[in-house]
């Protein structure tokens, strides 16, 4: 961590950097003394040519790339060359320019120093001012037929522009020389090019690049620059200490023009927070890519940084080696070697959907990647979050996809209504933490808008009497209390110890007010109970059936911060713009799935077949538990396992639509509500009910759902009894008002869907979470599984699922 730490003495040089006499003024080029026998002994006092005495160097004649005065060496005798890379070295006679306190150059050094140290964490000394101000730029000519490297004189500075605008002509000045010819062009490239992108020139860098101008620097603020791969001296950073910016956590940023929910870095003093990077660190896949950078990881992260960075503030079109390279300004012939390497680390961080992810499509050339990644035709089985979000990836990676989907819709568990007048999802509608989440992403790219959910939420009485706020909050920290006492409880349990969570709670429910005597009043229990009913919907069952060891397993892992939102148009705004141009084959159930062969066989219920490669199965849990999809041979034992120990939740909504909004006077506005059960036996009966509409003259829509055991209470009832149920509850609610009957509605029925059977899923009694990861586990690296299941980080979600589909696309083409 580049966190800021007490900086050691400085020094103006480094150990080995000590002044050599310079030589007698010269007129020639090379320095050399006038008469007499010279240092090499030859006749007429010339004098040899030195090597470059750093080790591992090969150079035997090097050149001076300063040329910082008239008394340079050039490529002639000096008596000392000082090393910065093999093919880069500057002469003892430009070291003394810049050495000597008498020197013009030794103020030059004094001002660039305390520059540096305002900022920067490594020492100044002379060498890091001969790479950071004096090095010639090198850039490529952006002429299609040629693209010859060419040097910029010393100390000359560029920009974006000059970049992408450079053709040799504007650098004939530096290479050309004399003999310049009609097309410079023509001009031979200068052979150290070829050198430095040998694998042997890192070797001899001395300095790793530091980037100036990166657009990384406004995200990178409260970290030492030269410590995330930045110049200390770059533009973007030269701020005191006080002036810096910093955020924890929040969704303020100060980065012009990047939305708030875009935060890809770690910041110094941040805990964990999901689809973040640390921007001084490696991360461990990443050392698995690039293992050359292992001990010296500078080169690569500010390369990494540079691309997630410019990502972040232009996510709507595909991110381009070229691109990257109109940004890569740092000095010297490293310059030659990041071009060189930003392609592979974009390939990289492609295949991982850390950029060009989300709706693009269609990239330049029709693939992403080299061909070497395609491995053949790919089948995936389910158009949902997963289905879709893989298919997306791999077509866009140049693989061939066929997508076969049971419905006549795509979507699976997401499914939107706009039969009320309003987009009402059946599904999921919210998004639970919008920083660096790639449903945010989407909506980015897509122009939606993200309405955010306030945290107001009134309570009621089953007769309509509200219920004091601090009444609540005291229920409510009774409750987490008792959460956190199951936390401290399993530290040291096996899972032999495990029993399920509505047990344990209630335990240690009973253990609080033995200890303290203390009595919960009537309304006290109904909050108590309104609180189960909260979590018995999350879970997506009753919490008699829940792990208290590994309920919450997700939490150990970062989550994602920020707002929770609202989609106003429905998750099916994204994945209609994310199917677009997919092969998708809708009314096609698979039945089983052939892999006892190299090529797969998937045979769908219509006895249709189709052959792959690979096959990805996204289906929901439930699915597979019943065994509706036959493999051939039989999947492992570990994941048959994993199958039985997760459970298939299940929860119901309800949509209504009523002639005027009855509720709003009471509620005041807010975006829900909620309402105690009256009785036990009633936990789970429309325990919160949401406005879709606030604040509209137009449509007056709630939305409430079933979960817990209501769920299964009401599984055989008719839509019409469930509706009149609820109306009761509303009119319990509102005695004061004449509610009307509500002019249209829905009742899902999510636990009788064929294709789905459950609404997401849950880690039952004896479960584990590693089962999730089981459950993602590929067999014979032929068939791959995603879906909100197989994600032990982000279960019973969207973005779960969508992410799982990214991460098993990352998997089949890296086969």
């Amino acid at each position: 961590m580049s966190g800021r730490v007490k900086r050691k003495p400085e020094k103006l040089v480094e150990d080995d950097e000590v002044a050599s006499p310079s030589p007698a003024p010269s007129g020639t080029p090379g320095g050399g003394a006038k008469g007499g026998k010279g240092k090499g002994g030859g006749p007429g006092g010339k004098r040899a040519h030195r090597s470059c005495e750093k080790s591992r160097c090969p150079e035997k004649t090097p050149l001076c790339s300063i040329n910082a005065h008239d008394r340079c060496a050039g490529s002639g005798y000096t008596s000392r060359w000082y090393h910065l890379s093999s093919g880069e070295h500057y002469c003892n006679e430009c070291f003394d320019y810049f050495y000597r306190s008498h020197r013009v150059g030794f103020e030059q050094v004094a001002r660039w120093k305390r520059e540096w140290s305002c900022t920067g964490k490594t020492e100044p000394n002379l060498r890091t001012f001969m790479v950071d101000q004096l090095l010639p730029y090198w850039l490529q000519c952006t002429k299609p037929d040629c693209g010859k490297w060419r040097s910029l004189p010393s100390g000359q500075e560029i920009n974006t522009e000059a970049i992408r605008q450079f053709t040799c002509a504007v650098g004939r000045t530096a290479d050309a020389g004399e003999g310049e010819t009609a097309n410079p062009c023509d001009v031979e490239e200068d052979i150290r090019v070829q050198k430095t992108l040998q694998p042997e020139w890192l070797e001899t860098l001395l300095f790793p690049p530091l980037l100036k101008n990166s657009p990384a620097a406004p995200f990178l603020a409260s970290y030492f620059p030269d410590g995330v791969g930045l110049s200390a001296t770059c533009e973007l950073v030269k701020k005191k200490p006080g002036e810096r910016h910093s955020y924890s956590g929040t969704s303020n940023i100060p980065v012009t023009g990047v939305s708030p929910y875009f935060q890809p870095f770690y910041q110094p003093d941040e805990q964990g927070k999901a689809m973040c990077v640390r921007p001084d660190m490696m991360e461990h896949d990443e050392i698995q890519e690039f293992p050359e950078f292992t001990k010296e990881q500078q080169m690569y992260l500010a390369l990494r940084n540079l691309v997630i960075a410019l990502w972040s503030t232009s996510c709507k079109e595909f991110l381009t080696v070229e691109k990257c390279i109109h940004h890569l300004i740092v000095r010297g012939l490293i310059r030659i070697r990041c071009v060189q390497l930003l392609v592979p680390v974009i390939h990289f961080l492609s295949r991982k959907g850390l950029i060009n992810t989300g709706l693009l499509r269609d990239p330049v050339g029709g693939s992403l990647l080299p061909p070497e990644f395609n491995q053949g035709p790919v089948v995936i089985i389910g158009a949902g979050p997963a289905g879709l979000a893989a298919a997306r990836q791999l077509t866009n990676f140049g693989c061939q996809v066929t997508v076969l989907e049971a419905r006549d819709r795509i979507g699976g568990r997401v499914w939107d209504d706009d039969s009320l007048g309003v987009c009402v999802a059946k599904g999921a509608q919210t998004v639970n933490g919008c920083i660096n989440n790639p449903i945010s992403l989407m909506c980015e790219q897509a122009g939606l808008k993200m309405k955010l959910i306030q945290d107001r939420c009134h309570l009621l009485e089953g007769d309509g009497q509200l219920i004091d706020a601090s009444l609540d909050r005291r229920v409510d920290f009774h409750f987490n209390a008792m959460l956190d006492a199951i936390a401290e409880w399993r530290k040291d349990k096996t899972h032999t110890s495990d029993v399920a969570l509505g047990r344990k709670l209630f335990e240690m429910h009973r253990i609080f007010m033995e200890e303290t005597s203390l009595t919960f009043t009537p309304t006290e229990n109904r909050l108590l109970q309104f609180h189960i009913s909260n979590l018995e919907y999350a879970c997506g069952c009753n919490l008699s059936k829940v792990s208290s060891l590994h309920w919450d397993q997700n939490e150990t892992f970062a989550q994602f911060a920020g707002d929770h939102t609202l989609l106003p148009d429905g998750y099916s705004a994204i994945f209609s713009q994310l199917a677009e141009g997919l092969d998708i084959r809708l009314g096609q159930a698979v039945v089983s799935v052939d892999y006892s062969s190299k090529t797969t066989v998937v045979t769908t219920s219509d006895g249709k077949e189709y052959k792959a490669a690979k096959v990805l199965v996204t289906v929901p849990l439930a699915i597979l538990q019943q065994g509706l999809i036959d493999f051939h041979p039989p999947l492992p034992v570990n994941k048959q396992k994993a199958l039985q120990t997760l459970g298939a939740g299940t929860s119901e909504k309800i949509g209504m639509r009523f002639p005027r909004s009855f509720w709003a006077k009471k509620t005041a506005g807010a975006d829900y509500f909620g309402h105690t059960p009256s009785v036990e036996d009633r936990r789970g009966y429309f325990s919160v009910f949401y406005d879709m509409t606030p604040n509209s003259k137009e449509s007056h829509v709630l939305m409430t759902v079933l979960s817990g055991d209501a769920v299964e209470k009401t599984k055989d009832l008719t839509d019409e009894q469930i509706i009149a149920d609820c109306m009761e509850c509303l009119r319990g609610l509102f005695p004061e008002e004449d509610v009307p009957e509500p002019t249209s509605y829905f009742v899902t029925h999510w636990s009788k869907d064929p294709y789905a059977q459950m609404a997401y899923s849950y880690v039952k009694t004896s479960g584990h979470g590693e089962d999730y990861d089981t459950m993602a586990m590929d067999v014979s690296r032929t068939v791959f599984f995603a879906g909100e299941a197989t994600n032990r980080h982000f279960p019973q979600s969207v973005t779960g699922a969508y992410l799982s589909g990214v991460r098993e696309a990352t998997k089949i083409v890296s086969c």
